[in-house]
């Protein structure tokens, strides 16, 4: 039975990938509000009722593999060191490069800008994508308050909880503006990169101390 629900996996995760990169495919030469759902099924050779079963909403073709990230981040909270504080963990896992930030060709370049116009010029993306990253707080904020014994009424997990994250959000803003103007790494990254220390830095003095483990 093992092989047999290996494979299932295997194939339902080809057939997410599939679906995922042709909806890409078509919102970067189209644009994301100009492309429906049952166009994307029909290019995908699968039915629409299937892309849903995959993708609850339209925009999670775009935002799926954002999905680990929250879990990500969780994690390099709950296994930082003994003695170390939120922030440290916190920063140490915001500052690494991911995606296509990592990429030096090109090719990678343009596809960042593509991705950067699509999502940048689209409203409901902009929406799900600040629904996305209230999520992301609030679960910080819960872990936060239960490693403090916070009462249900204290506020301040939500306050260092909105402070990281704000830090994430902005450096999100600030690499899409450089990537407009026409930034490119190893500069982009690099200076993606300092922002974030530097914001960072600004948070010492209130959370240096909060929820050292």
């Amino acid at each position: 039975m093992t092989p047999e629900l290996g494979l299932r996996e295997r194939k339902k995760q080809r057939t997410r990938a599939l679906i995922a990169d042709t909806a890409r495919r078509l919102f970067l030469e189209r644009g994301f509000d100009a492309v429906t759902v049952a166009e994307v099924a029909r290019a995908a050779e699968v039915a629409e009722k299937t892309v849903f079963n995959y993708f609850p909403a339209k925009e999670d073709l775009v935002y799926w593999q954002l999905e680990s990230f929250e879990d990500e981040l969780l994690e390099a909270i709950r296994e930082r060191s003994s003695g170390e504080s939120v922030l440290a963990a916190f920063g140490r896992f915001v500052l690494v490069r991911r995606g296509l930030l990592t990429e030096q060709d090109p090719e990678a370049a343009k596809r960042l800008a593509a991705l950067t116009r699509m999502i940048t010029e689209s409203p409901a993306l902009l929406a799900r994508e600040r629904q996305i990253f209230d999520r992301y707080t609030a679960s910080l904020a819960a872990l936060l308050a239960d490693e403090t014994s916070a009462g249900a009424a204290d506020v301040e997990p939500w306050v260092a909880a909105n402070a990281l994250m704000g830090v994430h959000r902005a450096l999100v803003d600030y690499t899409r503006m450089l990537v407009l103007a026409g930034a490119r790494n190893p500069r982009l990254a690099r200076d993606v990169r300092a922002q974030g220390a530097r914001s960072l830095k600004a948070l010492e003095r209130g959370l240096g101390r909060y929820a050292v483990k």
